[in-house]
């Protein structure tokens, strides 16, 4: 079964055009929108593509008629191919259902394969950037505002080369584990500086 898609941006435009190049292609069925492309929220099109069974064709006046991205048309041709359903663009002279238009077709599975990858791979790198930079600084969890000013205190006690018991003693704080994570916190270099026993 042959089935139209038009659509036009705003609702000044019209849809004849499109409507009756369809029609003269054999389309039993037409869906109409006035809709953006850029508009997520595209009833007609969502009510065609739940429509769709293997076997069916669906044809546009143009490729930008039906996404006006790329991303939008790879997606879609994905979900065409998936479902066993050609697809036509008239004035693109792209035909899913002859050898050349097959050939499209594998270039925009390609292209839709090419874009899920890229969106894992760059998801990965923020993941390990984010994972870096938690580890070089950031805001120990727990940490209140007494505590960060604790720290702040900590930090100059260290700069003034007060060892770490003597700054444990003067802010009373009670072990040496929470002394270096108040001074990697404000910043001070506790790299090979001693620790101190754990007071009880």
């Amino acid at each position: 079964m042959k089935i139209g898609y038009a659509r036009v941006s705003t609702q000044d435009q019209k849809l004849e055009l499109q409507i009756d190049a369809l029609e003269q292609d054999g389309c039993e069925r037409i869906y109409q929108e006035k809709k953006s492309g850029k508009n997520k929220e595209r009833p007609e099109l969502e009510q065609m593509l739940a429509q769709l069974r293997p076997g069916d064709i669906v044809v546009v006046w143009k490729l930008d008629r039906l996404g006006r991205s790329l991303k939008d048309l790879v997606s879609l041709m994905d979900e065409f191919r998936s479902k066993g359903v050609e697809f036509i663009s008239l004035k693109d002279g792209i035909n899913t259902t002859t050898i050349t238009g097959r050939f499209t077709f594998n270039i925009f599975a390609s292209l839709s394969e090419f874009i899920r990858e890229l969106i894992v791979e760059n998801t990965m790198a923020g993941i390990t950037a984010a994972r870096a930079r938690g580890k070089k600084g950031g805001r120990p969890a727990g940490l209140s505002p007494a505590a960060i000013e604790k720290a702040k205190k900590a930090a100059r006690l260290h700069g003034a080369g007060l060892s770490a018991s003597e700054i444990m003693n003067s802010l009373n704080i009670k072990s040496s584990a929470t002394l270096y994570k108040y001074l990697k916190y404000a910043g001070a270099q506790v790299a090979g500086w001693r620790q101190a026993p754990t007071t009880k």
